[in-house]
C-alpha cells in the first residue's frame, strides 16, 4: 500500500512540473514579414537621416521630410508581429525605449531578433503585450529636448543586449543594419503560426523607470538610479549642441 501511494504522489508531482508554465519562455505569433517603423509600411514621408555604421551608430535615425521637430508626436509602429520585452524610461541618451522580440522563418529555420525603438515621446504598450505588425507602440520624441525629434531604430541579432552595450561587440556579430534586414524580409512564410521565444534575457532591469508620461519639448532632468557621470547630467540640461553628442552608453564623445 505504501508503494502505491509513493508512486501515485510521484506521478502527480511529475505531471505538475511538466504542466507548469516555463517562466523563461513565452509564446508569440511568428512574424509574416517586416515593415518600416514610420510612415507605414514603406516609410512614406520619412528619410533616413543617419544610417547604421559598425562600431559607430548602431541603428538608423528616421526623420520626417519636413525637418526640425515637425514629426514630434508622430506614430511609431512595430516592424512585425512579436512580444514586448522592454518598455521603460532609460533616460541618458536613450529616453523612452520599447524593445519587441520577433521570431521568424529564415528558410526552414526559426530565428529570433529584437527591434528597438528609442527617444520615444510616449510609450503606448506594456511589457508582456502581444503586438502585431503595424501596431502603434509609441510616438516620436526628442528625449526631453536633447535631440531634434526622430526615431532611433535598431535590430538586434543578440537578444541578451537590450539597452546595455557593455561587453557586446558593436558590429554585425550582434546587430543587423535595419533597412538591410527589412528589405529582403517584407513577406515571409509562417502566417498564422506561433512559437516560443525566450524572455527575461536582459538581466536586472529594475533600475530603469516606468515609462515617462511624455515630453513637452522641454528638457527635464530628475535624479536617476542609472549609472551616469555628472557631465552627462549637465549635458542633459540643454538641447544638443554641435560641440558634443551623447552616445547610448551615456558617455560624451566629440564629433
Amino acid at each position: 500500500m505504501r508503494k502505491y501511494w509513493f508512486w501515485l504522489i510521484l506521478g502527480v508531482a511529475v505531471v505538475t512540473l511538466i504542466g507548469a508554465p516555463d517562466q523563461q519562455f513565452a509564446r508569440t505569433r511568428v512574424a509574416d514579414g517586416f515593415d518600416f517603423p514610420v510612415g507605414k509600411p514603406n516609410a512614406d514621408g520619412y528619410y533616413k537621416a543617419r544610417g547604421f555604421r559598425p562600431n559607430g551608430h548602431l541603428g538608423e535615425d528616421w526623420n520626417g521630410i519636413r525637418g526640425g521637430n515637425t514629426d514630434l508626436g508622430a506614430p511609431v509602429y512595430s516592424t512585425g508581429h512579436g512580444l514586448v520585452v522592454f518598455a521603460r524610461d532609460v533616460r541618458l541618451g536613450w529616453g523612452n525605449v520599447v524593445v519587441i522580440r520577433h521570431i521568424f522563418f529564415e528558410g526552414k529555420d526559426l530565428k529570433t531578433v529584437d527591434s528597438l525603438y528609442g527617444h520615444l515621446d510616449r510609450i503606448m504598450v506594456k511589457e508582456g503585450q502581444q503586438i502585431v505588425k503595424g501596431q502603434q507602440v509609441g510616438t516620436i520624441g526628442t528625449n526631453r529636448g536633447m535631440y531634434k525629434a526622430h526615431l532611433h531604430f535598431e535590430i538586434h541579432k543578440n537578444i541578451y543586449m537590450g539597452v546595455s552595450r557593455n561587453g557586446f561587440r558593436r558590429d554585425f556579430t550582434n546587430y543587423y543594419s535595419p533597412t538591410d534586414f527589412i528589405n529582403p524580409r517584407r513577406r515571409l512564410s509562417g502566417a498564422g503560426r506561433s512559437a516560443l521565444v525566450a524572455i527575461n534575457t536582459f538581466g536586472d532591469t529594475s533600475r530603469y523607470r516606468a515609462p515617462a508620461a511624455g515630453s513637452t519639448g522641454n528638457v527635464r532632468v530628475e535624479r536617476t538610479d542609472v549609472d551616469a557621470s555628472d557631465s552627462v547630467q549637465e549635458a542633459a540640461k540643454k538641447p544638443r549642441q554641435n560641440t558634443f553628442r551623447v552616445d547610448r552608453f551615456g558617455n560624451l564623445e566629440s564629433f
